[in-house]
Formats: C-alpha cells, sequence, structure tokens
C-alpha cells in the first residue's frame, strides 16, 4: 500500500504554484482505487454527522477525477435524505469562465465538458444562483489551515464566488474544500482574488476555518 509522502514547502511563486499542481495531482494519482474508496467512505461520514451538513437543503457538489477525494457517497447520502444536489458546469466567456450549478438527480444523462468532466445537461429551469445554495463542496490541489485554497489555476470558483468576499458577516454560502490529508500545507500564498474556504474535510476530520 502506497504511504502518504511527506509535507511540501509553500509555493511563493507562480512556478512554485505550478510545480505544487504537479507534484500533488502526482501524488493524488499514485493513490490505490482501495485508498481512494476508503477514504471517501471516511471524509462521507465526517462531513455527513455534522450539522453543516444535517442543516444543508441545497448542496453543490462535485464529479471527482485525477485522483481527487471522491464526494460520491456524499451524494448518495444527501439524496436519501431528499436534499437538492447541484454539479458544476463551465460558464460564460472564454476570457471569464465561471461556473453554474445544475440541478442533479441519480441516473440523469451526463455530458463531458472541454477537460473530459462529466457534467450535467445546462437545463435554465435547473440552474440555480449560487447566493442561494447552504453548502459548496469544492475540489482543490492543496490547502492550509487559513482558509487558502490552491485550485487547478483556472479561478472558477473564485470568480464564482466572489460576492462571498465583499460580505462582513452572514457568508452563505459555507465554501468547504475536499481533500486528501497529504494535500495540508502548512500555509498558501492569498491573492487580492481568492475567496476563503469556510472550512476543509478529509479522511482525517473537519477543520472549521471560519475563525
Amino acid at each position: 500500500m502506497t504511504k502518504d509522502p511527506g509535507p511540501l514547502i509553500a509555493p511563493d511563486t507562480q512556478a512554485d504554484k505550478s510545480a505544487l499542481r504537479r507534484e500533488m495531482r502526482r501524488r493524488r494519482r499514485e493513490l490505490s482505487a482501495d485508498q481512494r474508496f476508503h477514504r471517501g467512505r471516511a471524509m462521507s461520514r465526517i462531513i455527513t454527522a455534522l450539522p453543516l451538513f444535517r442543516n444543508s437543503r441545497r448542496i453543490a457538489l462535485f464529479l471527482a477525477t485525477d485522483g481527487e477525494m471522491d464526494p460520491g457517497t456524499v451524494m448518495q447520502h444527501a439524496q436519501a435524505m431528499d436534499k437538492q444536489v447541484f454539479l458544476p458546469v463551465l460558464a460564460g466567456s472564454p476570457r471569464r469562465v465561471g461556473l453554474r450549478f445544475v440541478r442533479h438527480a441519480p441516473g440523469e444523462v451526463l455530458v463531458a465538458n472541454r477537460f473530459g468532466i462529466p457534467e450535467p445537461l445546462p437545463d435554465p429551469g435547473r440552474v440555480i444562483n449560487p447566493r442561494f445554495l447552504d453548502l459548496v463542496m469544492a475540489p482543490l490541489v492543496a490547502f492550509d489551515d487559513h482558509g487558502n485554497r490552491l485550485g487547478m489555476g483556472g479561478g472558477y470558483y473564485d470568480r464564482t464566488f466572489e460576492f462571498l468576499r465583499l460580505r462582513r458577516s452572514w457568508r452563505k454560502p459555507r465554501l468547504i474544500g475536499v481533500a486528501h490529508e497529504f494535500q495540508r500545507l502548512a500555509a498558501l500564498p492569498r491573492e487580492p482574488w481568492d475567496v476563503p474556504l469556510s472550512g476543509v474535510v478529509t479522511e482525517a476530520g473537519f477543520r472549521n476555518l471560519d475563525g
């Protein structure tokens, strides 16, 4: 069984960030299917036991790729509890791509986007304004305990939820990172446009980062 590697050095430059993304993606892909399955189940048990999840009616999830922590079991729990589940769909102009969130039910058709990631069909009648989501579980490449998130570099979540940066109180939806524990770093730089996480859930536990 592959053991978790040691911690990485926090990036200071764009070149460092690119190197970190490559390394973290490599580490994720090296996890066996069995490791990913059991970590996903452990993460699901942790998040679904929290009032944060149980009190949320409209939940945005994602379909895991590239070795990401898989929230598939979380989706099963949410749908069994009759919660509304939404999946992200790439949208916007080529120069400013963001996300739309489309309601998804089990067995519905998915289509591959430009990156080969399955998405729901963008039916306007099933799209929700992100402000009306209660909980958003977001993928990431690396995170720290200050709410900083390193994504794939497209800025999709930051652009979609930039309204959260402008609020002084009452932050909704709660933006929760989903990751393997080894994706945690001591510190990550924060850019002015970054939207901080409310928390992070891994197979090891939940970190509330709302202060």
